[in-house]
């Protein structure tokens, strides 16, 4: 058996123990990728497959479809998943959903049109929703040590903002060698010609950057033959013990409270996040001295280069996430109750976000500083990291927490509803929110920039004192874990 009753000091860990982690790291670490995407190519894509500017009402139109559509998507077909994760497994679901997104993910550089970029994108974040889900279930049952297993959970999500770094060093890496022109043209592959048509003159750094969604399916065809399933899984299942997964018990009087709270504090999170951090990058691509830089280029150019303006901001905001998921994981072992725990974050963040967006929205410039002769560094390089460590560090927090409050053959269904309902569906409905909220905010003579920073800080104004009153009614787990 791979899991272990034992204590942790007799604990081995075992080559098997290596393979999941690795598994399930590489999984939140393109989790993150995938979604991280949007915000550094949505632009770029919108204006060559839809031909309109950033100023019409279609770009922003498309631009509120491309996050909000895959959102209800993930969430539908996420709960789905999550039901089948408690039905038929942990590692069949967990490996089909990986290659699910990444496959889509390769398939969406090859668009021609905004419906087919869409769709794809819906197909990746079906695939990101299970995973989450599939990954986080399979690793709380492999490890029956209480300290072994938050230790685990807490430090393989924190891949999941090394994913967030690659995907920006990918997209700043492939800007500046679209910037000098030394990236090879794409070209619609023969046998699809007849389908979709050719690709004329495509933007290449957009597509690159989404091609490289690829990645994950090819170390995990390698290690999925030697993959076990969910020990405590398995044997029930076997012994016929296994109940059978239901939504409906999900709000039962034992677990009601449970599933109401932990879904709409996900939400809060996740509205952080979408809402609140992925501004950045429009609210960047218009500061009066980024805009500077580029007012002479060329155009290819000059949108290399605000991207790569914009990815260097993302960069600072997964550093920034990476050492907010640290910590929670040092943390966790060390303050026992979870809503302390997620108090600690939580309040914080009302203060900061809406400070930090409120700063950018009164029209400041960017700030820069120099370390040595080549790395430079905004004020807003700074507030992005702080943001990041935030807002990050609470949904490495869930990953821990959820699989602790419901029962093994609810475990897949009770994560599902809060992390594909909650944090998918409702969470992502504030990047809509924050996007078309901006055209209402009434400061005269802003621009656009402005008036996204402003709505930013009202929307995250919101969600944090929600968050910081709802933590109070959150339920704290079991002190053991009830099959």
């Amino acid at each position: 058996m791979v899991g272990s009753s034992q204590p942790a000091s007799t604990f081995k860990w075992t080559t098997i123990h290596t393979l999941v982690c690795l598994t399930a790291a590489i999984g939140f670490a393109f989790d993150t990728y995938e979604l991280l995407m949007l915000p550094l190519i949505a632009s770029s894509a919108i204006r060559e497959l839809a031909g309109v500017t950033p100023d019409s009402a279609t770009f922003k139109n498309w631009l509120s479809a491309l996050f909000f559509v895959p959102a209800i998507f993930g969430a539908v077909f996420g709960l789905l998943g999550g039901w089948l994760t408690d039905r038929f497994g942990r590692r069949r679901v967990l490996t089909g959903s990986i290659l699910l997104y990444a496959g889509a993910a390769f398939i969406s550089a090859y668009s021609t049109s905004m419906m087919m970029l869409l769709i794809c994108r819906c197909l990746v974040f079906v695939g990101v929703c299970v995973e989450f889900v599939a990954a986080v279930a399979w690793l709380s049952e492999l490890f029956d040590d209480p300290k072994v297993r938050e230790r685990v959970i807490g430090y393989t999500q924190a891949f999941a903002s090394f994913g967030g770094l690659m995907v920006a060093f990918v997209n700043h890496y492939l800007s500046h060698l679209g910037h000098d022109g030394h990236l090879p043209g794409i070209t619609m592959p023969a046998f699809a010609v007849p389908l979709l048509g050719e690709l004329t003159n495509p933007d290449v750094v957009w597509r690159y950057t989404l091609m490289s969604g690829l990645f994950p399916a090819i170390p995990l065809i390698l290690v999925r033959p030697f993959l076990p399933e969910s020990p405590k899984w398995a044997q029930k299942k076997a012994a016929g013990q296994l109940k059978r997964p239901s939504l409906m018990e999900l709000f039962t009087p034992e677990l009601r409270r449970t599933t109401i709270v932990s879904t709409l504090l996900v939400g809060c999170t996740y509205g952080m996040a979408f809402g609140g951090l992925q501004q950045f990058t429009p609210i960047v691509k218009g500061l009066p001295e980024v805009v500077e830089k580029v007012k002479d280029l060329p155009k290819p150019a000059a949108g290399a280069k605000l991207q790569a303006e914009a990815a260097k901001i993302t960069e600072f905001q997964e550093v920034g996430g990476l050492f907010g998921r640290f910590l929670l994981a040092f943390l966790a072992m060390r303050i026992l109750s979870r809503r302390r725990l997620l108090w600690v974050f939580v309040v914080p963040a009302l203060f900061m976000l809406p400070l930090i967006f409120y700063t950018f929205s009164q029209g400041e410039n960017v700030h820069y500083f120099k370390i040595g002769a080549n790395i430079d560094f905004s004020l807003l390089s700074i507030l992005a990291f702080i943001g990041g460590a935030l807002v990050i560090s609470q949904m490495s927090f869930w990953g821990n927490y959820l699989p602790r409050v419901f029962p093994l053959h609810l475990r897949g269904t009770g994560e599902s509803m809060a992390a594909n309902v909650g944090g998918r569906l409702i969470g992502t409905s504030f990047a809509f929110i924050t996007i078309q909220m901006a055209q209402f905010i009434p400061i005269q003579n802003a621009s656009g920039t402005s008036k996204i920073a402003m709505s930013a800080a009202c929307v995250t104004l919101f969600l944090t004192v929600v968050a910081c009153i709802l933590t109070a009614f959150l339920p704290e787990p079991p002190p053991e874990e009830h099959e």
